[in-house]
């Protein structure tokens, strides 16, 4: 695969916020983690959430009319969204009501934007059913993901090849990864996993349970926490 020159670009334009990714701020309102941690969050504009609903690039799955929409800015190689997806999963099965967007924020390493490249490129050739099989059989297997594991992972779902290198190595996926990266960089996305719901960025993944609080909060009042 001819993925290296863009995968340095895009890494590079992706650094400073993984450069970052330590520096939490103040929580703005108690939502906590399954632990009794206090998660650093903040209130979102309605203009960023204008912009948010509008990226590129974007994954929608469970319920598309849903009554609640939550999103996940993730990284295929962050620990923490490895374990999150679980709960995720777990969160979508659970919620036939929910609306649930990933937002692909690779900004740990260049194996991270090799990966996001092509899941990138699987979004365009599958459903999203599909492309949820193939976020659950790459996190199945252990060690980094890069791109060369994220294609053996599309060759045992029989994608295919040729179609798939083409468009990963697109000009307009360097482009959906960089927007991602300068809108996270506005929404101070400097943690993975983090989300968004009811008008507020959460940072940090705090489990299944308060994930169900914050949804069952926006229903009833709006916000992730009444």
């Amino acid at each position: 695969m001819k993925m290296l020159a863009r995968v340095i670009l895009a890494f590079a334009l992706l650094m400073p916020i993984a450069a970052v990714a330590q520096q939490f701020g103040k929580a703005e309102l108690p939502i906590k983690a399954d632990d009794g941690t206090l998660l650093t969050n903040h209130r979102v504009s309605s203009e960023l959430l204008s912009q948010l609903e509008k990226l590129p690039g974007l994954v929608t799955v469970g319920n598309l009319n849903g009554d609640v929409t939550m999103y996940q800015f993730y990284d295929l190689n962050c620990p923490f969204c490895r374990e999150a997806a679980r709960d995720v999963d777990e969160l979508m099965k659970a919620d036939r009501k929910l609306k649930f967007v990933f937002v692909p924020y690779p900004t740990l390493s260049a194996q991270s934007v090799e990966g996001s490249r092509v899941e990138l490129a699987v979004r365009e050739m599958v459903t999203p059913q599909r492309w949820l099989e193939f976020r659950k059989r790459i996190y199945a297997g252990r060690g980094v993901i890069d791109g060369a594991r994220a294609v053996a992972v599309t060759q045992a779902m029989k994608l295919d090849l040729a179609k798939l290198v083409e468009i990963a190595n697109a000009q307009r996926v360097t482009d959906i990864m960089t927007a991602h990266a300068k809108f996270g960089t506005q929404l101070n996305m400097v943690a993975t996993p983090s989300y968004v719901i009811g008008g507020v960025a959460v940072l940090g993944h705090p489990g299944l349970e308060p994930l169900k609080a914050m949804v069952k909060s926006v229903r009833a009042c709006k916000a992730p926490v009444c």
